[in-house]
């Protein structure tokens, strides 16, 4: 993988500058750039045709500095230590931006989830837990769902993990289902964030919700959620693009019957509609529209296509969706980019919501998760608002050198032991 495509590469770069923007030694801060402790694991699984496979898994803490490991378990093909340790890192300076007091983590396994059954996931899932299980627990290090895993899956770690307790644990994971002590209000959070986002930049540059077109680039949990929140909104969609395909109305695609063809078990390659064409990815990403949302994997804006780019505003649904490259073309380019550690930074707060509550033995319903949601990450962007303003530089410079400012002065405060 070059290096404009490398997520590790991408973060060191951002914390190498925004580093220097607020005029660091590099003694102060160069901690931030590697994790405390990491992990990588065998995990053999029985199949079910009684062969047994190796799968390669990981799982990195990148900073307890300011509290427990917080971050995502993924099941791809893409997961590897650079990615992991890039992921990790950007979730420390996330919880540090929207000021919740964690640190962060990220973990998976390198696996096609589209070539195991249900029940060679379920066997893959709890032998992963069993093998991170000395690095976990609701005050060391707290999983939660990411690409490729959802409720179950955090619902079988959760059993996995209170079975070798002895009692339930419900506070190991977030993102469970609900009658396991999962919070109301997980499943959207990450869109939701997203979206007030997306409506507090409108009203700063002054630009009419009504008269605002978007596109949706990646249509899993989040993409699809950003895309039908933002359609309620009147955000006019004009394209939405997944690895089966893009599609394009001008005047504006009909989010629900799109969506709803998606969950009958339809591809975007195969939806028929009048007024919709079919374009391609490429094509998409050209789109002369007010804001993108690339909301699927690592690196999908680099070098080789940000000159092509249409939106005049970037609102980062994925992590690390622009490369390091990418972004000072964009910045030359004059678009607004609104960082991954800011935007998609909803899906953290709840989290953290779903873990208060299981460690506090409290309920909170649906409209005071979705209060405090709007009330933290609103408060967030205006930081970064504001410090990009007085200062002169982009918004993702100011929300790293926010962020690099808490996890650097944690530190200090700390010392070093012993």
């Amino acid at each position: 993988m070059g290096t404009d495509r490398n997520p590790y590469e991408n973060f060191t770069h951002n914390v190498d500058e925004a580093a220097q923007q607020m005029g660091l030694d590099r003694v102060a801060y160069e901690f931030v750039k590697y994790p405390e402790r990491q992990l990588k694991v065998s995990i053999p699984v029985e199949m079910d045709d009684g062969t047994v496979r190796l799968f390669e898994g990981y799982r990195v803490q990148h900073s307890t500095l300011r509290g427990p490991c917080k971050g995502g378990v993924r099941f791809h093909t893409s997961v590897c230590e650079d990615e992991v340790q890039a992921l990790a890192g950007l979730t420390t300076l996330q919880c540090a931006l929207v000021n919740i007091p964690y640190g962060g983590a990220y973990g998976g396994v390198n696996v096609d989830v589209n070539e195991i059954s249900h029940r060679e996931r379920c066997r893959l899932t709890r032998r992963y837990t069993a093998m991170i299980l000395p690095f976990i627990g609701p005050n060391e290090d707290i999983p939660a769902p990411d690409m490729n895993t959802d409720e179950e899956i955090m619902g079988w770690i959760m059993d996995t993990y209170s079975m070798m307790k002895g009692h339930a644990v419900q506070g190991i994971v977030t993102g469970k289902p609900l009658d396991l002590g999962g919070s109301q209000g997980m499943e959207e959070a990450p869109a939701q964030g997203l979206t007030f986002v997306a409506r507090e930049v409108l009203k700063r540059l002054k630009k009419p919700v009504d008269l605002t077109t978007a596109a949706v680039l990646g249509l899993g949990k989040v993409g699809s959620s950003v895309a039908r929140l933002m359609y309620i909104a009147g955000i006019r969609i004009m394209a939405v693009g997944d690895i089966t395909g893009a599609l394009y109305c001008r005047s504006g695609l009909h989010i629900p019957g799109v969506l709803e063809h998606l969950a009958q078990g339809g591809t975007l390659d195969n939806y028929q509609e009048d007024g919709v064409q079919h374009i391609s990815i490429e094509e998409l990403l050209r789109l002369e529209c007010d804001i993108l949302v690339p909301a699927a994997v690592e690196c999908q804006i680099h070098e080789k296509n940000v000159q092509e780019i249409g939106a005049r505003i970037i609102i980062e649904g994925a992590n690390c969706p622009v490369t390091w490259k990418a972004d000072a073309v964009l910045r030359e380019k004059g678009v607004l980019v609104v960082p991954d550690i800011l935007a998609n930074a909803g899906g953290m707060i709840v989290s953290y919501f779903e873990w208060v509550q299981n460690i506090q033995t409290l309920v909170w319903d649906g409209d005071e998760v979705s209060r405090m949601l709007r009330q933290i990450i609103l408060k967030a962007f205006d930081d970064v608002w504001t410090k990009a303003q007085e200062d002169h530089i982009t918004l993702r410079q100011s929300a790293y050198a926010l962020a690099l400012e808490r996890v650097c002065r944690a530190k200090k405060i700390r010392g070093i032991f012993p």
